[in-house]
């Protein structure tokens, strides 16, 4: 999965935010709809489509959409 492709994935996961909001360098924990049920449908997301397994951790330590992608690809 690339990047482009992640941050799309990324972006589905929001009902009530704009797909055209997600960019590779979108802080995602400033968005309105961001919190903890939300998290752990990335943390879902991310074990189906790149079959990596990321934490709270690991969501609490990236700040961007992009840094979330490289922690899980570290994996």
């Amino acid at each position: 999965m690339t990047l482009e492709e992640f941050v799309f994935a990324f972006g589905s996961e929001f009902d009530e935010t704009p797909i055209e909001q997600f960019t590779p360098q979108t802080v995602f924990k400033d968005l309105e709809e961001w919190g903890s049920l939300t998290a752990l449908s990335i943390i879902a997301m991310v074990d189906e489509k790149l079959d990596k397994r990321i934490t709270g951790a690991d969501i609490r330590s990236s700040n961007t959409i992009e840094d979330l992608f490289n922690n899980a690809n570290q994996k």
